[in-house]
């Protein structure tokens, strides 16, 4: 199974790439909108700014192939900044329009829980529990509440609530994984959670596979 890891200059694609291959899955780094065409599924990850990341994406010409694809139906994975991206916009880089395949926008940790009065960092980093709140194929046969890795400073916010698909929390509860059709994004790092992680990478392309 081919599998595209969009290349727009940012983040962990390498580590991603590595994992996948683990699977048997056939993947590689994409960097034009050929390259995501021929592709049976596209993953999207990312580390870095909201404003670079879109950047990036347009420089490449990705931005309208990327969309299009996964409004047709083209199964796609978001990992850490590429969930943020499949939004509107994001409070950390004000007037960037996002890929918009979900209604929302990306907020920063803030608040009373936060810094010297709540003694909360922020990145928040390291591992924390998954609270799944609908069911969704990609997560089958993981436990009720899988611990899985964190790396951000910035969180989603559907503006619909059925596009949530797992919490977590963090001075409160924030969306940990959110989609709707066949395209879904992850604020962990499946890559860098172990057997969870694994399992969740094998059951996308399960998910994913043609047929």
């Amino acid at each position: 199974m081919h599998v595209a890891i969009v290349d727009y200059g940012l983040g962990n694609l390498r580590s991603v790439q590595k994992a996948f291959a683990r699977l048997g899955a056939d993947a590689r780094l994409a960097e034009s909108p050929e390259a995501l065409a021929s592709a049976d599924a596209l993953v999207l990850p990312g580390v870095g700014a909201f404003g670079d990341g879109m950047t990036g994406l347009t420089r490449r010409n990705l931005v309208k192939p990327l969309r299009d694809a996964a409004l047709d139906g083209k199964p796609l994975l978001g990992i850490c900044l590429g969930l943020q991206l499949f939004f509107e916009s994001s409070a950390e880089s004000p007037g960037v329009v996002g890929l918009g395949l979900l209604g929302g926008e990306v907020k920063k940790f803030d608040g009373p829980a936060f810094g010297a009065q709540g003694g909360l960092k922020v990145p928040h980093m390291g591992w924390n529990i998954l609270r799944f709140v609908s069911r969704h194929p990609v997560f089958a046969g993981l436990p009720d509440e899988p611990w899985v890795y964190f790396v951000h400073s910035f969180h989603v916010k559907p503006s619909q609530r059925t596009d949530t698909i797992a919490e977590s929390d963090y001075g409160g509860a924030f969306c940990a994984v959110a989609g709707r059709q066949r395209f879904l994004g992850c604020q962990f790092h499946p890559e860098k959670s172990q057997a969870v992680g694994l399992k969740v990478l094998e059951n996308f392309l399960a998910w994913a596979r043609p047929g």
